[in-house]
Order: structure tokens, then sequence, then C-alpha cells
């Protein structure tokens, strides 16, 4: 039993010297101290020992395992360092280089541009909500007072999914929907309903060729007022507040008549030049105004087939385009550069 012990443990010396990963010296560990080892068989046998020297092979077989294992540590803790000295040298980091520029996303002019509009009227207590893109003619023509033989409604202008659904026009089927779920809201809670302020921003289609300021796809914010006694003048009020916000305090505002079928009366809006301050540019075509809107007073077609009694209600609405404020409001001559990812352009914002 002696000399089978002595030879177990040279025979694991050996290997243990002679092992070179910590792989190696796992199967020696598993080989000579598992439950199926060399020195576990010795164990198993003891049986066969005489009663009297067992305590003497007892304490052989345990300082065979002692020393086996305090090499098997000793051997392991060198293969350590070694390999963290070689993956240290593999990783050192010269601190005198120059470090990797990382680019930094930020936010793009269109986005710059709404969040500066919405900061003006959230500022005047108005909400932000949001409608379908995807919209049903209801909403996007009917409800808005646009009969069925509009030109608005022809097919070269409107991209139609089927005969009832469709990549929304303009952003003003929110004030519809807005208008349908205040009247609901009302009927349900049994009480008055309640005032409409709201801006509603979003992505519109219409079937244009791309050029420096059309696009088949672009942006409004749509801006709706309902309550008692809502005059014209409110809504000329709000859109000088607008102006001087939005353009700067000394901007000042004109209001051309015009028509919309969903307004009565309707207008198109100028700011002064906010370059030139009204003597004439390049930017006003030197005239020293810009076009920014088109606003009225809501038709009382559209409060009625909304719900809402035009005797005791009125209301105003605006529609600005955003790409054409943010190409005023940072002087870009393409509405194209938006569109087109050019970091060298993007980058000056």
């Amino acid at each position: 039993m002696k000399d089978k012990l002595r030879e177990i443990r040279e025979e694991a010396m050996k290997r243990i010297e002679a092992a070179r990963d910590l792989d190696a010296l796992n199967e020696i560990k598993v080989g000579v101290l598992g439950k199926k080892g060399d020195l576990t068989q010795v164990l198993k046998s003891m049986k066969d020992v005489a009663p009297e020297d067992r305590p003497k092979v007892g304490q052989m077989v345990n300082d065979t395992r002692a020393a086996i294992e305090e090499k098997l540590e000793s051997v392991r803790k060198e293969i350590a360092n070694k390999l963290r000295e070689e993956k240290m040298k593999n990783e050192v980091i010269d601190v005198t280089l120059p470090g990797t520029h990382k680019m930094i996303g930020h936010r793009h002019p269109n986005q710059i541009a709404l969040e500066d509009l919405e900061r003006v009227f959230v500022g005047m207590g108005y909400e932000i909500v949001e409608g379908p893109e995807v919209e049903y003619d209801h909403y996007n023509f009917e409800l808005l007072n646009i009969p069925a033989n509009h030109p608005a409604k022809d097919e070269q202008d409107t991209f139609y999914i089927n005969k009832e659904i469709l990549l929304r026009t303009q952003t003003s089927p929110v004030q519809a929907r807005v208008m349908e779920d205040k009247v609901r809201e009302a009927k349900e809670t049994n009480s008055r309903m309640k005032p409409i302020r709201i801006i509603a921003p979003g992505r519109v289609f219409r079937s244009d060729e791309v050029d420096a300021t059309h696009s088949p796809s672009f942006h409004q914010v749509e801006g709706l007022v309902v309550d008692k006694n809502i005059t014209f003048a409110d809504l000329k009020g709000t859109l000088q507040q607008f102006a001087e916000e939005f353009f700067g305090p000394e901007t000042k505002i004109k209001l051309r008549p015009h028509h919309f079928p969903f307004t009565e009366p309707s207008a198109e809006v100028d700011v002064s030049c906010f370059k030139c301050g009204g003597k004439g540019c390049r930017m006003c075509k030197g005239s020293g105004w810009i076009e920014i809107l088109g606003c009225g007073m809501v038709h009382p077609k559209v409060l009625t087939d909304c719900g809402i009694d035009p005797e005791e209600y009125s209301g105003f609405a605006f529609g600005i385009g955003l790409e054409r404020v943010a190409l005023l409001k940072y002087e870009i001559d393409d509405m194209r550069l938006l569109y087109e990812n050019d970091v060298r352009f993007l980058n000056q914002f």
C-alpha cells in the first residue's frame, strides 16, 4: 500500500510539473483525486488493510492528497499569473496616442424647429395631440367640409389605399377626431363640453414631385381652439404671439383673405422678414414679407358635423408647414437637404 501511494504521488507530481494550462491541471486533479481517481481507489481498498494498520495507512493517504493538492494549487497560480502577464502585454494601452473620435448624434433641424414651435404653444396653454397617418376619407375630407367632387380628393393629389382609406393629406383630421372625442366625453359625463386648445404635429402625404420646395412626404402642425365667444381677434393675437416668440420680438404679421373649405372666413398669414426687417432681401424676394401659414375660423358646418353647436361654440384653426418654418428659420434654400442625411449639412445644427 505504501509503495502504491508513493507511486501515485510521484506520477502525479511529474504530470503536474509538465502541465502547461489550466485544463491539463483539471484533468490531473480528476484523474488522481476524483471519484474514480487513483487515490480514491486506494481508499476503497482500505477494507483489506489490517485494522491495526488502518490509521497509519489513512494518514499516508491524507498526506499524499494534501501534497498533490498543494502542488496543484501552486502550479495553478503560476499558470494563471503567466496567462495574466501575456494578456496584459497584448492589452497594453499607449496613453500618449490620440483618442478615437466618436460621432455623437444630435437633433435634426426639423426636430429643433418642432420643439421650438411646441414650446411656444405649450406656453400658451395648448395640448399636443397626435392622430393616425393612415386615415379614413370621412375624417380627412368629409368632416372637414370637403365634398366628394373637391379637387383635393383627386387621385393625382392623394395617396389612396382604397375608396375609404388613404394616407392623410393634412393634420386637420386630428381636429375632427378631437372635437368628436370632446363631444362624446361631455355626453358620457352629462356635462358641458370642455374647451379645446390643441396643436397636432405629424407627417402628411401628397402626390407632389420632389423639388426644392415640395416633397410627397412632409410635416404639418395643426392648431385648433374651440370654446365660447372665440373670435377672429383671438386668432390674430395668437398668431402674433407665435410669430414674435418663434421668429423674433420685432416680427409683425399680415393676414390676407383666402379660401379653405373647413374655415370661414379664411386667411393666409405673412410675417415681416426677420432677416432684413421688412426692407427687402433675397429671402423675402424684396417684398419685406414671407408667407408662413393658413388659418381661419372653424366653419360652422365642420362644428355641426362633429357634434358641436355653432350657435353656442366657435373656434379657429391654423396649419403650419414644419419644413417651411425650418427652412425660413435656418435660412435653408432647398428642402431636399433636410432628408438627404448629408452629415456635412446636419453637423451645422
